[in-house]
């Protein structure tokens, strides 16, 4: 069965930019719905990696002939295009990372170890990835703030009633997701950040999720930190974002010593480098960051809101065919979702599940998507989960349902 929306975007058309799609695994042409692990990278994300390497490979920003200062040039045109892309205020707020992950860290142990002391308490919420989580645990057993969580309820989306409950004067940071990995909730940021505001608390926002979903505006959020990883929009691994507002990171101290990060060294004293370089201690992974021009231009050509109208398409119409098979209950209805859906299934293992689709040719994700806590609020040990990208179809989703009912003919 084909999208409604088939004709404002060609969907055929795109999933030949996407060479990993056309192979067949087990015998069966490749279903690939493992897209909030990581989505498949378009031909010219890869051409941009391989341009680089075979054009002018070189290391950035010191060096004075032709294939550094070509480096140089495209690796900060990759910052300008991604402050555009949050709308951030400054250029120097882009900061590069290695993940989402990175960037978090990178605050906890920055931020965190300067302002933040014993006491003071840290708000995060019940369906935050372990990302989100162990770091501020590990800044709270170092600096004795006490950890704060916001309840979720049984639709999948936060109490904000029992948030308002948690603030108080002893709020001084605040760090929630913005679109859930497992459950595919998107939360009211904007509300979140707003109401932590008003009791004086720093907000960061985990847009891991939602960066290549949602449209990204850092300016109107109000947000002072936001952080994605360049993966799950359609660019490389190893690479991501950290964006936050040019005072607050003008008074964090460095993350990582050694070259780049500094202006002069001598035995008795260092001076750190400007933003944003005070926080990229050595050579950057500058290929990768190149490559996120060409991602965020490819997501720019398709246009960002005919993408979320799509994989909405995708999810309306896997929720109304998951919804028919007896003994499947899905795990989180919110009524704001992305195209992240999730599934336990009547005495059946989630690992015995994805491993059946994968004789199929149907890559899901099993288990507890590093949300152990949310998946403990449920009472299950994990789930199986499909997420979609652009490059999915009905079709696909026909193929899914299809590899269900086998599992259940198989294991009942």
């Amino acid at each position: 069965m084909q999208s409604a929306i088939d004709n404002t975007l060609d969907i055929q058309q795109i999933r030949n930019d996407f060479p990993v799609l056309n192979q067949q695994v087990n015998g069966r042409p490749l279903v690939y719905l493992d897209n909030a692990a990581t989505n498949q990278k378009p031909l010219a994300v890869i051409n941009a990696l391989t341009q680089y390497y075979e054009g002018y490979n070189a290391n950035i920003h010191r060096g004075i002939h032709h294939l550094a200062e070509q480096a140089t040039a495209a690796f900060e045109a990759s910052r300008r295009a991604v402050q555009s892309f949050l709308n951030a205020k400054h250029w120097e707020e882009i900061i590069f990372t290695y993940g989402t992950t990175d960037g978090i860290n990178l605050v906890a142990q920055t931020y965190g170890r300067r302002f933040l002391n014993a006491g003071d308490e840290i708000i995060i919420s019940t369906m935050e990835h372990h990302s989100n989580i162990v770091p501020w645990q590990m800044l709270c057993e170092e600096k004795g703030c006490v950890l704060r969580v916001i309840p979720v309820d049984d639709q999948g989306e936060l109490i904000i009633e029992e948030y308002e409950k948690l603030l108080s004067e002893r709020t001084k940071f605040v760090s929630v997701v913005h679109v859930s990995n497992s459950l595919g909730t998107i939360n009211p940021v904007k509300t979140i950040i707003d109401k932590a505001h008003a009791v004086g608390a720093v907000v960061l926002i985990d847009g891991a999720q939602a960066s290549s979903h949602l449209e990204l505006d850092v300016q109107t959020l109000d947000t002072d930190f936001y952080v994605f990883s360049a993966h799950k929009l359609y660019g490389p691994t190893g690479m991501g974002v950290l964006y936050g507002k040019k005072a607050i990171l003008d008074s964090m101290p460095p993350y990582r010593g050694g070259g780049e990060m500094i202006k002069e060294v001598s035995f008795e004293k260092t001076t750190y480098n400007d933003l944003p370089y005070k926080f990229e201690a050595g050579t950057p992974n500058i290929a990768d960051v190149i490559a996120v021009k060409t991602a965020l231009e490819y997501m720019d050509g398709l246009g960002k809101e005919n993408i979320a109208v799509h994989e909405h398409d995708l999810l309306d119409y896997a929720t109304e065919q998951l919804g028919e098979i007896g003994g499947l209950r899905i795990i989180g209805q919110a009524s704001q979702k992305i195209g992240v859906i999730s599934w336990v299934l009547d005495g059946i293992h989630h690992q015995d599940t994805g491993v059946i689709l994968d004789q199929q040719g149907i890559a899901v994700r099993t288990g507890h998507h590093c949300c152990q806590p949310l998946m403990q609020r449920f009472g299950i040990a994990g789930t199986t989960r499909a997420s979609f990208a652009v490059y999915n179809t009905r079709d696909e989703v026909d193929r899914l349902i299809t590899g269900i009912r086998r599992v259940q003919k198989m294991m009942l």
